[in-house]
């Protein structure tokens, strides 16, 4: 009884919190990502309170929301404008590779982490966060805009690198030769492979399965396929996330507009749970060290992953306005970071690089709601200055 008093309790209090500071974000007309990840810091090892009570359901409820997040993502596309956007953005995918995997390598070299640190860290700054940018995508209303698509190629194929690297960072931190994980690996790519096809082929036949006039079936229906593909997607070791994308646009047509209506405060609530997650895993004590190496890391990948957004979305015909958000919008990095740093770490590799892992991703997930906003007013005084100065131009002809 008293553990389900507890558990009630600090639950309770937590959603209750979480939805007091979606309405002072709502306020002031800003995202409430920075916010929730702010409250997991306060409510973690070393904060205000620790909650103990309810830490499975926080982790699975994470595990959840960044599913929903990637599933409604997933629900906008369709299969040919997944492909089209694929076949004209490799170039663009392995520019990003390069461009933010690069800092970390160097980073980790420098700090002495060795080899397989370096491998670990550069998979730490290369990969975005899709949780947060989706989440990003759908609070600002950009779903629907022309750079979108392109975005959406860049997170789609971080993600299915991850089925290639992480099975080869498995086996790098045991000690194993490449070749005992070549089964795995090449699992990985089949089963990516088998996804996009289903979603392609078995669209039409998922949806009127699916199909149903009551909200309460379908809703169950459609959590039960999004988290038994996603669970079998981890089982292959293909990201939960990318399973459940693949299951959104298999969708089509009425299903399609239904799911995401009826999933959609689900998405809500577990997508705060995730972020808030998060910020339980990090204890705030060990941050001062690291952080200014953290911040010089961070201010490189700005860079770098702006320079990536900015290039792919041009190279797709978005004018300023789009690159520009396209630049901004892929600067956070979340849930495959800490993946990637926790395996090292247990593995004792150097403690170190989790630490620096956790400021790094704090710093960018904070900035990475905040940042995109600054596209409208950046677009608005560039479209002034052009006005002055062909008003100028005009009265020196005249």
């Amino acid at each position: 009884m008293h553990n389900t008093v507890e558990l009630l309790l600090e639950l309770g209090l937590l959603i209750g919190a979480l939805g007091l500071l979606g309405a002072l974000a709502g306020r002031f007309s800003v995202s409430a990502i920075p916010l929730y990840l702010i409250a997991g810091l306060a409510f973690g090892a070393g904060g205000i309170y620790e909650l103990h009570a309810i830490d499975g359901f926080l982790e699975v409820g994470a595990e959840v929301g960044v599913v929903l997040l990637l599933f409604t993502l997933g629900l906008e596309y369709t299969p040919r404008e997944l492909l089209g956007t694929m076949k004209t953005s490799w170039l663009a995918a392995l520019v990003d590779l390069v461009l933010n995997a690069a800092p970390g390598v160097v980073c980790a070299l420098l700090l002495g982490w060795g080899p397989v640190g370096a491998i670990v860290f550069g998979g730490v700054t290369y990969v975005s966060s899709s949780g947060i940018i989706a989440k990003v995508l759908s609070d600002l209303g950009w779903l629907g805009n022309r750079e979108t698509p392109t975005v959406l190629a860049l997170l789609v194929a971080e993600d299915l690198m991850m089925a290639i690297y992480l099975p080869i960072v498995t086996t790098l931190l045991a000690g194993l030769a490449f070749s005992q994980a070549a089964w795995g690996l090449g699992l990985a790519l089949v089963a990516v492979a088998a996804a996009f096809f289903v979603a392609s082929r078995g669209g039409a036949t998922l949806s009127r399965f699916l199909a149903s006039p009551s909200n309460e079936i379908l809703m169950l229906k459609v959590m039960g396929i999004v988290l038994v593909v996603a669970g079998l997607a981890e089982l292959v070791h293909v990201s939960a996330a990318v399973g459940a994308f693949f299951v959104g646009i298999a969708l089509s047509g009425e299903v399609s507009r239904q799911a995401e209506e009826v999933l959609e405060p689900l998405k809500n609530l577990f997508s705060a749970i995730f972020f808030v997650n998060f910020g339980l895993s990090t204890v705030p004590a060990d941050l001062p060290p690291v952080l200014p190496v953290a911040i010089l890391l961070a201010i490189v990948c700005i860079a770098t992953k702006f320079a990536t957004g900015w290039w792919a979305a041009g190279r797709s015909g978005s004018a300023f306005t789009g690159k520009l958000r396209a630049g901004l919008v892929l600067m956070p990095r979340g849930e495959f970071s800490i993946v990637i740093a926790g395996l090292a770490v247990a593995a004792g590799v150097n403690a170190t690089l989790g630490t620096m892992t956790a400021a790094y991703v704090l710093i960018l997930a904070a900035l990475g709601p905040i940042a995109p906003r600054l596209a409208e007013p950046i677009t608005a005084r560039r479209k002034a200055k052009l006005r002055a100065r062909r008003r100028a131009a005009t009265a020196a002809a005249g």
